[in-house]
């Protein structure tokens, strides 16, 4: 069967299970998009390339597969970077697609020419030029596999027109082998052993849930394990919902914007379990303080996370599902011989900031919320109260930019989700400023008609960036206002979309209420005050590292 190489990428992404792609046509694509066309693969057409990054990362996310995403070549291939620098810090799977001009004209700064491996080489896990139709078949399947095993993380190939244009015979590429890539998911015996002794002998023991939990489907396990050492447990951001948060010995998100109890009990416990995070300067603060009492356990499958920030006293490397599998095997055996195993008698604490100042629309809206409830975040305060004050029960529940923190990540990112998972309630919660940066797929989740709720936390500022001006500037106020007041409830109007508006908490319940369940794309906007701040008075002034470890 002979193809030309549009044919062939969209055959091949067939065979790879691809039902979604989020993209935005150009001159160097054309040929791709008239392979979609007679495809099974449904096109999602995005308002700007950013965009199709983020619902790609979104849907990604939501179904623990591989997100797809195209653009041409130029602006439309510089308009993806953030959405691949997004999905990179926070290990997501995506294969970015990109056109280029024909191979005869790479190199003469020929109209829309960029050299985009060359700008994305440091954000993603790997790149490839395209050369030849042949190559096609090897690189995309690879592409796959390098993205979603390992370290999941982005992947981009680079396609010349000419190659989209040319026809070859297709030869399927049966089986991905690479020599210089071979990912280690076995955790070594030894290590695995030394873990589960120090588990043994320690009395206070806090096992920390990163992103790595939820990547590798990890949570049964990690409850498995907490059960037989009764242990604490608290989370990054990035491993909400790993483990759920109405159990009692969850004691919260830790670090710089989490919860006191979390990083209390972190300060006090003997041994301190990492299981797939990084260590990253929110959770840490001061390295020199942290957890200075505990042994260190890393578990993770990225070898170069391992010491990276913190000292392992005890590192494994390898995919944490699989490891934690052998650490329960290990305690079983024994189980009921230590008696050195206690679980820490502290009581879960409340958030590091007082009641006063969160937002009492999260409260409505988890009362109001039913269980099949999925939500994102842009970046700010909203996205800290979201994180401390909503209780996330189950794996990919809470989706949010992580390690770029990212605005205008939510939006996006839910029109991906609601692809991804049709029957679920998908709420995108924003602050005016993000909303602002992500509305551009305002109008493509309008035209989907998708049912998605966004929720506007409107200050009429910067939240995040004014409350550092508060703490950090003498409250000197600069380029954080908005000026114009925008009419939420008329921009829903003007997309065909249902709009509320919300400044009574009286009123709340009943509009949210509402909203939820109309089966329609709704924006609602909730009026907060400025003066509203994520920290505690009590902290203001003291540096990250003291907020972090609670001096």
């Amino acid at each position: 069967m002979e193809l030309n190489g549009a044919q062939t990428l969209v055959k091949i992404l067939e065979d790879q299970g691809v039902e979604v792609i989020f993209g935005y046509p150009g001159g160097t694509v054309l040929e791709i998009y008239d392979a979609l066309l007679n495809s099974s693969i449904r096109h999602i057409l995005v308002r700007h390339e950013q965009g199709a990054a983020h619902a790609a990362s979104g849907y990604a996310r939501a179904t623990g597969g591989v997100g797809v995403c195209l653009a041409t070549s130029g602006p439309g291939a510089t308009n993806l970077v953030t959405g691949i620098a997004t999905a990179y810090m926070d290990s997501i799977p995506i294969v970015f697609f990109t056109g280029q001009v024909p191979q005869a004209l790479v190199g003469t700064d020929a109209f829309q020419e960029v050299d985009i491996t060359g700008i994305t080489h440091p954000i993603t896990k790997h790149n490839y030029l395209v050369q030849d139709i042949k190559e096609l078949p090897r690189i995309i399947s690879e592409a796959f596999y390098i993205a979603k095993t390992g370290r999941p993380g982005p992947v981009l190939i680079d396609i010349p027109r000419n190659v989209s244009m040319d026809i070859a015979k297709f030869i399927p590429y049966k089986k991905v082998e690479i020599r210089s890539y071979k990912p280690t998911v076995k955790g070594h015996p030894s290590m695995i052993r030394k873990a589960v002794q120090k588990l043994q002998e320690s009395k206070n023991i806090v096992f920390c849930t990163g992103g790595g939990v939820i990547h590798s489907d990890a949570s049964d396990q990690v409850k498995e394990i907490i059960a037989l050492t009764r242990g604490k447990v608290v989370s990054t951001l990035m491993g909400l919902g790993s483990y759920p948060a109405d159990c009692s010995e969850f004691a919260g998100m830790l670090g710089t914007y989490g919860n006191q109890g979390a990083n209390k009990v972190v300060q006090e416990c003997d041994c301190f379990v990492a299981l797939g995070m990084r260590f990253d300067d929110r959770v840490v603060g001061n390295p020199d303080k942290f957890a200075p009492e505990a042994v260190i356990i890393h578990i993770d499958i990225d070898p170069a996370e391992i010491g990276k920030n913190i000292n392992a006293d005890i590192p494994i490397v390898g995919d944490v599902k699989n490891i934690l599998i052998e650490m329960i095997k290990l305690l079983e055996k024994s189980k009921g011989t230590h008696e050195s195993i206690h679980f820490i008698p502290s009581e879960k604490m409340p958030p590091v900031f007082p009641g006063r100042n969160v937002p009492w629309i999260l409260k409505k809206l988890s009362e109001a919320a039913p269980d099949n409830l999925l939500i994102t975040t842009d970046v700010g305060q909203h996205q800290m109260w979201t994180a401390t004050c909503y209780d996330f029960h189950k794996p990919r529940t809470f989706i949010s930019s992580g390690g770029l923190g990212t605005m205008g990540y939510g939006i996006p990112a839910a029109l991906g989700v609601q692809m991804a998972k049709p029957d679920h309630l998908v709420v995108a919660i924003t602050g005016d400023g993000s909303f602002q940066m992500g509305m551009t797929e305002i109008g493509a989740i309008a035209e989907l008609g998708l049912p998605i709720k966004i929720l506007v936390l409107n200050n009429q500022t910067l939240g995040m960036v004014r409350q550092l001006q508060h703490y950090y500037s003498n409250q000197r106020y600069t380029g954080v206002h908005f000026e114009n007041k925008i009419d939420f409830v008329m921009l829903a109007n003007a997309f065909g979309a249902e709009g509320y508006r919300i400044d009574d908490p009286a009123n709340a319940s009943s509009i949210l209420e509402k909203a939820l369940n109309n089966g329609k794309f709704t924006i609602i906007e909730c009026t907060i005050d400025p003066e509203n701040l994520v920290l505690p008075i009590v902290l203001a002034g003291k540096g990250l590292d003291e907020m972090t470890n609670n001096e």
